[in-house]
């Protein structure tokens, strides 16, 4: 069970990387849209800097055809770094240009997968990850669940070395779904995972707590 932020904000990463046993960073051109106008290699670097060579970076090509997948691939690994895993979406094209690196021996992750199809393909041309879209999926009518499911059962069935990577999550109840389903990681964004823990009840409760001991020891501490 891996979890990795879906986020590509330095101070959002440096502050839950404390907390939360993350083991990586993924990131596409709408997450990194929300920072503004950035160099995308030296920002990268940045955060692999902070995560460290022991977890894993993710970061997607912008290119629809499977040359330029292929290029700004290389880009991508010359500029950040080899071990980084190339996120490319599962088109016909992405398919193309994810047989070609992977005879390269570049770390990849099939994105974009809305179908089982999509996920059996990726897992069949050798992606190291496949990242079904959960809450974009139930958002048309598809059994993300089941999907899930689907894909791992056919990794295991055939000794397969592809890790689902669920992404795309409205809430923690989709996340928990995710898992039980059979999915290796999750990646989300950080304030989910906030939201949860610092919520109104966790607050409450650990209040509770406190003024129950001082109404009796008289005091804060142990």
């Amino acid at each position: 069970m891996e979890f990795m932020f879906d986020t590509a904000n330095i101070e959002d990463i440096k502050k839950y990387m404390d907390i939360y046993p993350m083991t990586g960073v993924t990131s596409n051109p709408s997450i990194l849209k929300a920072e503004g106008r950035i160099d995308l290699f030296s920002h990268a670097r940045k955060i692999r800097e902070i995560i460290g060579d022991e977890r894993s970076l993710h970061i997607q090509v912008l290119a629809k055809d499977a040359g330029g997948m292929i290029n700004e691939a290389k880009q991508i690994l010359a500029n950040v770094g080899k071990q980084t895993y190339i996120k490319i979406p599962t088109t016909e094209e992405g398919l193309k240009a994810i047989r070609v690196l992977k005879k390269e021996n570049v770390n990849i992750t099939a994105t974009a997968i809305y179908s089982k199809i999509q996920g059996f393909m990726a897992i069949a041309c050798g992606a190291d990850f496949i990242a079904p879209y959960y809450n974009r999926m139930e958002n048309i009518d598809i059994d993300a669940a089941e999907a899930v499911y689907a894909f791992r059962e056919m990794i295991d069935r055939n000794d397969s070395k592809t890790k689902i990577l669920a992404a795309s999550f409205k809430n923690i109840s989709q996340v928990n779904q995710a898992l039980l389903a059979g999915a290796h990681s999750i990646t989300l964004q950080p304030s989910l995972l906030h939201d949860v823990f610092e919520s109104a009840m966790v607050k409450k409760a650990v209040d509770a707590f406190a003024e129950d001991w001082v109404s009796v020891q008289g005091k804060t501490g142990l």
